[in-house]
């Protein structure tokens, strides 16, 4: 007789958030188990707009009515909520036993960020930031080149990302809740910056915001002076409405150099039907390596005590330290000394 074990019960996922990047979360997660959506707004329309997509891949997608109804319904939890509650609802989750992914940046506060990752070790429980840009393929290269020596010691790293202004909800725009384009958009480059590059020393920055309250501009410039000499310029851009998502970085070492543009890369086209769209504010992907997929499955691989993923809570919470040493020199209109 052959004994068979039991299957394993469904894994049961929740999603505090209902915004736009949760819309980007979503499909990755269905393919790993069933949904459990909680948000003060826009929940039961995720719902409905992902429902056929969740009968697809024998998933199911609901609703809870509470934070303390989803905690009790799940296994683990994707938190997606506006940047300014990102350590409230990490912190509820971790209370209620429970792994945790958190979208970018960990907090808004360096406080609260060490806090969340002590809370996390001293529970036994994973946190985990969703840094995707360390999934994305060109991305993957660089530091693969970097850490197989094919660039010999890096010199100079440039980074640049660009598009429209998130004008559809306010918080972004006021940098007390979402740190401005440094810590919503540049902190991704930030981050890859240190994971090619290494430790980071001081920390130079400007910014300009101009345009209206209907058509706001704002860019910034941060210089990162690495502890091996290495120097990294980073620019980010929030343009016009009809400003088209790109990404570019040109990293040199000596032995060599390597480049990337995603406007000259568009190497896959897909016209797919979407439940819902992005609204041109996340990059394009390739569905058949969805970078956001990717980064989930690695989380919740963790999770179950499979290899650990490629970004830490530390890696999180260095982020947002370095997105805040940032703004502090736009502040102070000097560089800014940072020990990581």
């Amino acid at each position: 007789m052959t004994l068979q074990s039991a299957p394993r019960p469904r894994r049961r996922i929740g999603l505090v958030g209902a915004g736009g990047i949760a819309v980007a979360h979503v499909p990755g997660l269905l393919r790993l188990g069933d949904l459990v959506v909680h948000s003060q707004d826009g929940a039961p329309a995720l719902a409905a707009a992902f429902a056929d997509e969740a009968a697809r891949v024998g998933s199911t997608i609901t609703v809870a009515d509470s934070l303390d109804e989803l905690l009790a319904a799940v296994d683990v939890v994707d938190v997606v909520v506006p940047t300014p509650a990102h350590a409230a609802v990490v912190r509820a989750a971790l209370a209620a036993g429970r792994h945790v992914v958190s979208e970018k940046p960990l907090a808004r506060t360096d406080a609260d960020a060490d806090d969340l990752v002590a809370r996390a070790a001293d529970a036994g429980l994973q946190l985990y930031p969703a840094h995707v840009v360390r999934w994305f393929p060109a991305y993957r290269r660089l530091h693969e080149a970097v850490t197989t020596g094919l660039l010999g010691d890096l010199a100079v790293l440039r980074f640049s990302r660009s598009g429209a202004f998130p004008t559809r909800v306010a918080w972004f725009g006021d940098r007390a809740q979402s740190g401005g384009i440094v810590m919503d958009q540049m902190i991704h480059d930030l981050d890859i910056a240190r994971w090619v590059a290494g430790p980071v020393t001081r920390v130079s920055a400007v910014t300009v915001r101009t345009g209206d309250d209907e058509h706001p501009v704002e860019a910034a410039h941060v210089l990162l002076t690495h502890a091996s000499g290495a120097i990294s310029h980073v620019a980010g851009l929030w343009g016009p409405p009809h400003l088209a998502f790109s990404t570019e970085y040109s990293v040199t070492g000596t032995l060599g150099s390597l480049s990337h543009s995603s406007l000259a890369e568009e190497d896959t086209r897909a016209d797919l039907a979407t439940p819902t769209a992005v609204d041109g504010f996340l990059p394009s992907v390739d569905p058949a390596e969805d970078p956001y997929a990717l980064e989930l499955a690695d989380f919740v691989a963790a999770f179950d005590g499979g290899p650990l993923p490629r970004v830490s809570a530390a890696d999180g919470a260095v982020a947002v330290r370095l997105a805040n040493a940032a703004l502090a020199s736009i502040e102070s209109g000097q560089p800014v000394e940072v020990t990581l």
